[in-house]
């Protein structure tokens, strides 16, 4: 099982304790814990789990605070004339952390065994989660590359059988790395969409026309959003005015066609 770029994909997860809905820590604060019961000093025991000497009195006082009760104690003798320990308290806790936290990684393991399919989640995780001011964001492969004078002409299927064509530059088509058969969004603003009654007859110039029926028509206080459900599950969403929405009857089951120009495409490449 691979993610992008041929790299080994495994399941992982932290364990994290929680007191009264605080944060009250995870393995680096109990490792801390385990390190002063083994070196007895707070100075050695920041050094072995990684913390600086602040940080390790930081975390130790957050904790007795959380607890209700001293996890660690300063202790009577020890190198410098004193040491520190962990009370019974904090003795018991890290015990009991390293029971739980060994289940945890067993069942992390197992789960991670079941995940055969984990690298195409990551992906379709990765492009669910991508972020941008577009309404209308389609997921397709490269099928052309026309190179103009100044721009050029890309042609991007995407699901259910629809094409959409973009006009970029000739920089961004490099910069992008496009080429037939690379992934790449297209992505459309709402407002650039214009839609078209189904029984019209008039000719458009617009590089784009996706015919569809309406699924979803959502007044506003001037404009409408609408909807469109297009072949293969997918949608399109265009905002229009409210004169525009009643002028062609927009209403759920109407056949309409959205055009857009080709201008009006931005498109984006995954990482």
């Amino acid at each position: 099982m691979s993610a992008p770029g041929d790299k080994p994909l495994e399941l992982q997860g932290a364990l994290w304790l929680t007191a009264g809905g605080e944060p009250f820590g995870g393995a680096n604060r109990l490792t801390l814990l385990a390190k002063i019961a083994e070196c007895g000093s707070i100075t050695a025991a920041a050094k072995a789990a990684g913390m600086s000497y602040k940080a390790a009195w930081d975390a130790i006082d957050t904790m007795n605070n959380l607890a209700g009760e001293p996890l660690v104690a300063r202790a009577a003798g020890g190198k410098g004339g004193g040491g520190t320990r962990l009370t019974a308290r904090g003795a018991q806790l890290v015990d009991n952390f390293a029971r739980v936290e060994q289940e945890h990684r067993r069942f992390v393991e197992q789960l991670g065994r079941q995940s055969a399919g984990l690298a195409d989640e990551y992906l379709l995780i990765r492009r669910i989660s991508m972020r941008t001011s577009s309404r209308n964001q389609f997921l397709g492969k490269v099928a052309s590359v026309k190179s103009g004078a100044v721009n050029d002409e890309i042609a991007l299927d995407v699901a259910g059988g629809h094409r959409i064509v973009a006009v970029i530059t000739h920089d961004s088509t490099r910069e992008l790395g496009l080429q037939p058969g690379a992934e790449a969004f297209a992505l459309i603003k709402a407002s650039s969409i214009i839609l078209v009654a189904a029984n019209e007859t008039a000719r458009f110039s617009a590089r784009n026309q996706l015919r569809g029926t309406v699924s979803r028509v959502q007044p506003g206080a001037v404009n409408t959003e609408v909807v469109i459900e297009l072949d293969g599950g997918v949608a399109v969403a265009a905002i229009v005015t409210n004169d525009s929405s009643e002028a062609l009857a927009l209403a759920v089951g109407k056949p309409v066609t959205a055009i857009f120009k080709a201008s009006s495409v931005i498109l984006a490449v995954p990482d």
